[in-house]
């Protein structure tokens, strides 16, 4: 991924980067590490899983509300929910 590529996914995520340059590398490095990721060999591995029956699971319910929860954060703003900035 590219600079420019990073800069439009910024745009797209509504993210307002000051700084391109210094997240672009940030950006660079995680995919680093996630192309290292894929390379690992799982093949041998075994995956262990727990079930549960359904009567284990809680009681899916609807509790409805009298306002908006999404209006309530402190860093909602329009339409949107602002993200604590990248350090």
């Amino acid at each position: 991924m590219n600079e420019d590529e990073i800069i439009r996914v910024a745009e797209l995520m509504k993210i307002d980067l000051e700084d391109h340059g210094e997240h672009v590398g940030r950006v660079k490095k995680m995919l680093e590490y996630f192309d290292i990721l894929d390379q690992i060999d799982l093949s041998s591995e075994e995956i262990t899983s727990q079930e549960k029956s359904l009567t284990e699971l809680r009681k899916d319910e609807f509790i409805p509300h009298d306002k908006k929860l999404i209006e309530s954060l402190k860093n909602f703003r329009e339409h949107y929910v602002r993200a604590p900035k990248m350090n």
